[in-house]
């Protein structure tokens, strides 16, 4: 006991006595510096609680709350995984453990037979008695038995698949600490909204309600009126696919031995039931969706006048128009707006104009003069689209037979008309037609102007002549052409050489000018009245002209300078043609007759045949080389005339 002491008193660097209270037997050692308690002290009680609190997670995360528009912290888990690992125990009642352990029974099974036979293997031979013999035959006979435990020692059971597919190799990698990433936007701004009720605005707001199944049928009832329109187009296409692959990919291989002739392929036939009786008065296509074109009925017999109709049709369903808009008088000519595709400006048998507006439902005109504002007496045979005014309004011409030349402007719901110009037949401009005789009237039956020089455009008359007009300077004529000898049809400038133009009349001629020079540049025969003319959009020097016979000529000054490349009867001799128009950009053109019918047919290749290119030389394109192509045809007709000078 003194031995240990001093060791302690040694260790401790103490010296004997200090800090230690001695006693006999077992002894209590206090440290130096303890606190003394007391007996209350001594008896209370101090709880300390530990927490599984991750020291390493973040306290200050603050998220914002919408719901009471304040940021509030959020709760952050604090569970950390120190070690974690993939065992590959299996269970003891699943049938792998079953089979581990019946493997398992039969080794040990095994390692006592072994043990067993090795003392009888030591034991001395002795000769064989006849029982002994017998034993030994039933011996060899348990060893023979399928249960006995030698069999199954030297039986392999087959190889049993682990379900779970563990693997003996493992190896273990660091894991990637995580990390969790998150976004907060701004709040939605919010503002506080406040109303007083009457008795009207709930009054109006129950009318309003109860106006909503209404407008709910009337919704349902477009989209299954546009279901229709795209299930019939459907059909339609079906039915009238061999006219739709003739139009799209057919090329007639006959061309290659009859060049330069060519033919014209018919394609769709369209007609409206409704519109019997009426002929086609009036063609155009539409710039912006080039498989829509407009068609004006009425009738040119003078005691036939009724009702008309505008009809918009597609080449995707002929058999029956987009949208049909009946008139009170036949719609004798018409025009759609190049920029503004849904509008289309009419022209009426009994003088009036109107305007309509094909993105609105309803069959009335947006704008429609009126006798107080400057309507025309006669009919009107011609309407063209000019480029908007100064103020940005939309506005038309119109020519009459009443001798008129009008301007129309679009000024919010009203159509305001300008006189530009007044016919007369002495060549003078009248200045009013009421102070004017009847007979001195001239009457206008077609114009065009030109699409370069803005003011410029020419008026065909009743008379034959053609007048060569400006906007600008409307005192009297620039220039007047004695063009026929019958009333002039159309007449219509080249959409690339800016200074020829071509006329058609019932005189059976199809003339083509230069309007610096007074005579007609080219003079065509075609045996029958020319209703109307058309030049081609991918050529300077191909149109198209339609007789009242019931054919329709095509021309290519640079191919034939004497004859039609193509003349081919399209309906029966009986019925009549009207008009014929191009297609901006496939090779089709529309012919109208007076039977109500329009006919569309496709140009052989030899039709719309380009110039060969020389070898090693490309291909030049453009409208300069249309202009050029153009110009060398009238060169060779100038050159005579300049020698006689």
């Amino acid at each position: 006991m003194l031995a240990q002491m001093s060791t302690v008193q040694k260790l401790s660097g103490m010296k004997p006595g200090d800090g230690l209270i001695e006693s006999h037997g077992k002894g209590l050692i206090k440290p130096a510096g303890q606190v003394e308690l007391s007996e209350t002290a001594l008896q209370e009680e101090i709880t300390r609680i530990l927490t599984t609190n991750n020291p390493h997670a973040p306290q200050n995360i603050v998220r914002y709350s919408f719901k009471d528009r304040s940021y509030k912290t959020c709760i952050v888990d604090q569970m950390a995984v120190l070690f974690e690992m993939e065992g590959s125990l299996v269970h003891e009642d699943s049938d792998e453990g079953r089979r581990l352990r019946a493997r398992g029974g039969l080794c040990e099974e095994a390692a006592t037979v072994d043990t067993e036979t090795e003392p009888d293997e030591e034991k001395t031979e002795t000769p064989a008695t006849p029982a002994e013999d017998g034993g030994e035959v039933e011996e060899v006979g348990e060893e023979d038995r399928p249960d006995s435990v030698a069999s199954k020692i030297d039986r392999k059971e087959p190889k049993q698949t682990n379900q779970f597919n563990f693997s003996e190799r493992a190896s273990q990698t660091l894991n990637n600490p995580q990390r969790d990433r998150s976004c907060q936007t701004e709040p939605p701004p919010r503002c506080t909204f406040s109303a007083t009720a009457s008795q009207w605005e709930i009054y109006d707001a129950y009318v309003e309600e109860l106006q909503q199944p209404e407008k709910s049928q009337s919704d349902d009832a477009t989209k299954l009126k546009k279901a229709a329109k795209i299930l019939e187009r459907m059909v339609h296409q079906n039915i009238f696919d061999d006219i739709a692959q003739d139009f799209k990919y057919f090329e007639d291989p006959s061309d290659e031995f009859r060049d330069p002739e060519g033919t014209l392929l018919p394609l769709w036939k369209f007609h409206y039931d409704k519109a019997k009786r009426l002929s086609v008065t009036a063609l155009c296509w539409n710039n912006k969706y080039q498989d829509l074109f407009a068609v004006g009925m009425g009738s040119y017999d003078f005691r036939k006048q009724g009702h008309g109709m505008l009809l918009i049709y597609t080449l995707k369903n002929s058999w029956f128009p987009e949208h049909v808009y009946p008139t009170t008088s036949g719609a004798m000519c018409l025009d759609i707006h190049k920029e503004c595709s849904y509008l289309v400006a009419v022209g009426f048998h009994n003088g009036c104009v109107a305007v309509y507006n094909l993105k609105q439902e309803g069959t009335e005109p947006v704008f429609k003069s009126t006798a107080k504002t400057g309507e025309h007496t006669d009919p009107v045979w011609q309407v063209r689209w000019q480029k908007d005014d100064m103020d940005n309004n939309h506005n038309f011409y119109s020519v009459s037979a009443d001798g008129r030349v009008v301007s129309w402007t679009l000024v919010k719901t009203e159509l305001v008309f300008t006189d530009i110009i007044r016919l007369s037949m002495n060549g003078t401009i009248s200045e009013g037609l009421e102070h004017a005789p009847q007979s001195s009237i001239a009457c206008g039956t077609a114009f065009d102007f030109h699409q370069q020089i803005d003011y410029l455009f020419l008026v065909g008359t009743e008379d034959g002549k053609i007048h060569k007009c400006s906007k600008t300077y409307s005192s009297q004529f620039l220039e007047t052409f004695d063009a026929h000898n019958m009333a002039v049809h159309a007449v219509k400038w080249n959409h690339f050489h800016p200074k020829v133009f071509i006329s058609c009349s019932s005189d059976y001629t199809v003339k083509i000018w230069d309007h610096t020079i007074n005579t007609p540049m080219f003079t065509f025969d075609l045996s029958a009245a020319v209703a109307d003319v058309s030049w081609s959009p991918y050529s300077s020097t191909v149109f198209a002209a339609v007789t009242t016979d019931g054919r329709v000529h095509v021309f290519d000054l640079s191919v034939n300078k004497y004859e039609a490349i193509c003349q081919q009867a399209v309906v029966s001799k009986k019925t009549q043609l009207t008009h014929v128009e191009f297609n901006p950009i496939y090779p089709i053109i529309i012919v109208g007759d007076n039977r109500g019918y329009v006919n569309s047919l496709k140009l052989s290749p030899n039709l719309r045949k380009k110039p060969k290119a020389k070898k090693g030389q490309e291909l030049p394109e453009g409208p300069e080389v249309e202009v050029a192509k153009m110009e060398k045809l009238l060169s060779l007709l100038r050159e005579p005339e300049q020698s006689t000078f």
